[in-house]
């Protein structure tokens, strides 16, 4: 297969300002993508783009972009304002449109933006789609006559349509009553979506982090910045603690004591109760980055699990392949099928919380099977034009320490497909051998 020269793991990411998220490149993405739903469309009228963003400053600067791109390919659009990337998901489906984007670089600082895509199902579009609108890009604009441009309209009332998918995916039967909450929206899209569900399933509902100003997404809160979501569940006196990310379509939850749970967690906590129930339809998936702790737990339970390339997309192909239903990330992205097309932080949430209320337990007593093994993860900056794979101390680091973890950890190296970095994770049965291999390796791709 060709290799992509724009998309990422998920669509198209970067600083705003500097190629590739710049006003003229995305006018010409939205314009290579229009093209390519004319192509393939059937209907009589023209295709239509539901657009979606979260919260940074830059997003009314792109999507307006965006909207002038995908209107001189003759394509429609429709615009949602601040909502989850998982909400595009849902209405691209429900209202029968031909694309979804989002315009969000997900748990990244402001400063960065990109867009997401999903086709007319909800899904992450294939590799061979990408390529497709890579290839129409590099043919430039070509801007259709006058009386076949596309027009543009607002969905108002987009908030209440998403509350309202997320609440009927937690049992009709069950209550969240008595439960105290702290929601942490990392003043990103999630902001006016998530207290909503949460509060209206019954339980009393701390709000944090829901006050975005178009630069402070993701600064200090939500699911990559455990302290604040920890700080404000003790301060609360909070039974749980709910953190996503900028986008909404990460997880991170805290137990009364503090305690942090990531999603191989939070993933064991929903495919165990399913299990007990009759409920899982088959096994689960994983990724790369998966501790091994959960997987040996699957193991005892009888329960069977793959392993994906990194990122929800790979995870879900392997799900789609077995007809399975459950999946995610350590890192909090977390897929339940049967229940959405994509990973939505408040569905799992709504599945462990369900987990919980079923099973009259904690997050604490609900986990507890899973035994997790130290892992130290380490992100090293890097050019994207660096050839840090073939440099010899890189190799002479990974040949030292493969052989040094031999039957106690394991090694995972790789490029991230959404920042510049290198992402250097060492697993091992002891933490201060894990932290002295990432450390080791880490400074032999940054060297």
């Amino acid at each position: 297969m060709n290799q992509r020269k724009y998309f990422g793991t998920d669509g198209v990411r970067g600083e705003v300002g500097v190629s590739p998220i710049t006003p003229d490149f995305v006018m010409k993405l939205g314009h290579a993508t229009g093209r390519v739903l004319r192509r393939h469309w059937r209907g009589d009228s023209h295709p239509t783009v539901l657009i979606g963003k979260d919260t940074r400053i830059s997003g009314y600067m792109l999507e307006a972009a965006l909207e002038a791109g995908l209107s001189s390919a003759g394509v429609d659009v429709m615009l949602t304002g601040p909502l989850p990337t998982p909400a595009i998901a849902y209405l691209t489906r429900a209202l029968r449109h031909s694309a979804g984007l989002v315009i969000s670089a997900s748990h990244n600082p402001f400063q960065d933006n990109g867009i997401k895509f999903f086709d007319r199902l909800g899904d992450k579009l294939s590799d061979e789609a990408e390529l497709e609108i890579e290839a129409e890009f590099d043919l430039g604009l070509r801007c259709v006559s006058s009386n076949e441009l596309g027009k543009a309209k607002r969905l108002n009332d987009a908030v209440g349509r998403y509350v309202e998918f997320c609440k009927r995916a937690f049992p009709a039967d069950l209550t969240l009553r008595g439960l105290k909450v702290v929601v942490d929206c990392a003043n990103g899209a999630a902001y006016q979506v998530a207290p909503a569900v949460f509060h209206e399933l019954g339980a009393t509902v701390i709000t944090v982090g829901a006050s975005p100003d178009g630069v402070n997404i993701n600064k200090g809160c939500g699911a990559t910045h455990e302290a604040f979501i920890v700080e404000q569940v003790l301060k609360h006196g909070a039974d749980v603690g709910i953190a996503v990310d900028g986008d909404a379509d990460r997880l991170l939850m805290v137990d009364a004591k503090g305690r942090t749970y990531d999603g191989d967690q939070l993933v064991y906590i929903i495919a165990a109760h399913r299990a007990g129930k009759g409920e899982l339809g088959g096994g689960v998936v994983g990724t790369q980055m998966t501790n091994y702790g959960l997987e040996a737990a699957f193991a005892k339970r009888g329960i069977e699990f793959a392993r994906a390339k990194v990122g929800d997309r790979y995870v879900l192909e392997i799900l789609r392949a077995k007809k399975w239903l459950i999946g995610g990330e350590n890192s909090g992205h977390i897929l339940c099928l049967d229940r959405h097309s994509t990973g939505d932080a408040i569905i799992a949430a709504l599945e462990v919380l369900r987990a919980l209320v079923e099973q009259n337990r904690s997050l604490a007593e609900a986990a507890a099977d899973v035994e997790l093994l130290p892992q130290a993860l380490i992100n090293v900056r890097i050019d994207k034009s660096s050839p840090w794979a073939d440099k010899a101390s890189v190799k002479a680091a990974m040949t030292h320490w493969q052989a040094a973890l031999s039957g106690r950890g394991r090694i995972l190296l790789r490029p991230s497909g959404t920042e510049p970095v290198v992402r250097v994770m060492v697993e091992a049965s002891d933490a201060k051998l894990a932290r002295e291999g990432a450390e080791a390796i880490a400074a032999a791709v940054a060297g």
